[in-house]
């Protein structure tokens, strides 16, 4: 029989996994599409879909989770603009390594913002971390291209996002479900009116590119924020970790089947690096020793 921490373990697992593929549902969606108009029809729709469905945990909503929300929104309209532009200026995989980087930034801002002392294995993490960005974004002129700076901003800015998220959830007037919920809102709000602004906005024409829209509205936006929320009372923080540095490995599979995407050996050693820089970063070695002992 499985525990509740392996249920919960399983389900951010399957979000992970439904990230993973969203790299290439944008790739679809956004031949028919604008980048801010995809992101303002996946997030409001999320947003209305999870209002409806948790009516009742979300009514009455008080001054500072919706304070606190609208500073996550923000923060989440740069880490989708990174991601969305960025899958439009590099290679699917390139995408979602760079983007997964998100775990090994939090404590750099952590410590730049917050003065909290990193652990000591942050420097060869980072190491491991720059190598791996430069084996798989640098071209033989030396220059990475548009897309791979623009999903590292996305990883920075999602990084920003998890420290407010962290200093909102520690007040107790701040309703850690509720404000999961309406960040959804702000974040497709603020990108329906960039939309409007420089778009239009678009629609969707072909059944496909709306399969796409929906499925990453549904599945990678709203039941992923959710589940993600739900199952984080049941598992530990460094499990999460763990398990969201499989991100980069299901979006490889899926651009590599789906896509047919082959990078080179020079960006699969450097995704390879990226990886391993993430999973030194979040497995305590020290607890899996003294466990052993």
């Amino acid at each position: 029989m499985m525990t509740k921490q392996v249920k919960a373990d399983l389900m951010l697992v399957l979000v992970t996994a439904f990230w993973g593929i969203s790299y290439l549902l944008m790739d679809l969606a956004l031949t028919e599409i604008g980048p801010f108009s995809l992101n303002a029809f996946r997030f409001l729709g999320a947003f209305f879909l999870a209002a409806i469905a948790f009516f009742p945990r979300v009514r009455g909503v008080n001054k500072a989770t919706l304070k606190y929300s609208a500073m996550v929104g923000f923060a989440l309209i740069f880490v989708y603009i990174g991601a969305t532009f960025g899958v439009l200026y590099t290679s699917l995989s390139n995408a979602g390594f760079l983007c997964a980087l998100t775990v090994v930034f939090t404590p750099v801002l952590d410590f730049l913002v917050f003065k909290k002392k990193p652990s000591k294995k942050l420097f060869i993490v980072l190491v491991m971390a720059f190598a791996g960005i430069a084996l798989l974004t640098l071209t033989e002129s030396l220059r990475p291209a548009l897309g791979d700076i623009l999903c590292l901003m996305c990883a920075v800015s999602y990084a920003t996002d998890l420290l407010i998220t962290e200093r909102a959830v520690a007040h107790e007037e701040v309703d850690a479900f509720q404000l999961g919920v309406f960040q959804l809102g702000f974040t497709g709000t603020g990108m329906l009116i960039l939309s409007l602004i420089f778009e239009g906005p678009d629609v969707p024409k072909s059944a496909g590119a709306w399969g796409a829209v929906i499925v990453l509205s549904i599945f990678c936006t709203g039941a992923a924020f959710i589940v993600q929320a739900i199952a984080q009372q049941y598992t530990s923080a460094s499990h999460v970790g763990v398990i969201f540095t499989l991100e980069p490995v299901f979006n490889s599979i899926v651009a590599f089947f789906i896509a047919h995407e082959v990078l080179t050996p020079q960006a699969y050693l450097g995704g390879v690096l990226l990886v391993a820089s993430l999973l030194v970063m979040e497995i305590d070695f020290g607890k899996l020793h003294s466990t052993k002992a």
